[in-house]
């Protein structure tokens, strides 16, 4: 009988734990390093528009009326500002009541008031929807130093983007109607985006109204331009001139504001709407 001792042969398993904890083994969705890398921007743009899609889907919201205007104005500061301030809000309120965002047509929303969900008169407007006990959309902006959403505007329909060009697709797409008050350089640049979308005919003949003549007038030299031929003076009828809230949706009616019940061929309101959506 042989005594000599067997020699058990263990079989070494390396372990897999450096694998599992690897940067690249995390499932791409999970993975935030990689989704805010350079090569990513076009997920991210792509998800901006997604997410804010899909949320104003599911509230029904068919068309807006676009209400932009300075961030710096104050409720009780001074008396041209108090005015704007006022008369955004009123203007709101009454479009809020009278252009369908308040009753649900078979599931959808029309005219629902939409800014860029920061304070001033964007959050005069969403106040002014709120009146009104209607829903209003915003549209924020993720800044160096950080705008808060304004507390007026419908939580579910409060929505922050990194990329300006998003957020102005959004604040464009479904858009019925555009009233700009005074502003600064942010309202300008949404205000000349949609004048050149407007006369280019990349964008539907919306309805497009300046609050306070003398301000724009005055901030805006639109003879000069004309006179030395870098616009055509056709070119300022794609505006208007308001100086009331009653004023502003008096114009809108007059330039063909789309939405059911209103004065307004249907045919034109299904263009409008059918053109904002592509």
């Amino acid at each position: 009988m042989d005594d000599t001792p067997q020699t058990s042969k263990e079989t070494f398993r390396p372990s897999n734990i450096e694998q599992l904890d690897s940067p690249a083994y995390t499932l791409a969705a999970l993975d935030q390093g990689f989704l805010l890398g350079d090569s990513m921007r076009g997920v991210r743009f792509l998800l901006e528009y997604a997410k804010a899609e899909e949320c104003l889907r599911s509230w029904g919201v068919r068309s807006t009326i676009v209400v932009f205007g300075s961030a710096r104005v104050r409720e009780d500061g001074p008396e041209s500002h108090s005015r704007w301030y006022r008369e955004a809000r009123a203007f709101a309120r009454l479009a809020s009541e009278r252009g369908g965002a308040l009753t649900s047509n078979g599931g959808l929303r029309d005219n629902v008031i939409a800014t860029g969900g920061g304070p001033g008169i964007m959050e005069a407007a969403n106040r002014g929807a709120g009146d009104a006990g209607a829903p209003s959309i915003g549209f924020n902006i993720t800044l160096p130093e950080e705008q808060q959403p304004n507390p007026y505007s419908t939580p579910a329909l409060t929505f922050q983007f990194h990329y300006f060009a998003m957020r102005k697709m959004h604040l464009a797409m479904r858009a019925n109607a555009l009233v700009a008050f005074p502003g600064g350089f942010g309202t300008f640049d949404e205000l000349f985006e949609i004048l050149t979308l407007r006369q280019t005919k990349k964008a539907p003949a919306i309805p497009i109204v300046l609050f306070d003549e003398q301000y724009w007038r005055s901030a805006v030299n639109f003879e000069a331009l004309i006179d030395s031929g870098t616009i055509d003076r056709s070119d300022c009828d794609l505006f208007r001139f308001a100086e009331t809230s009653e004023d502003i949706w008096s114009e809108l009616l007059s330039c063909g504001l789309g939405a059911p019940g209103l004065s307004c061929p249907a045919s034109q309101f299904s263009r409008t709407t059918s053109s904002n959506a592509s």
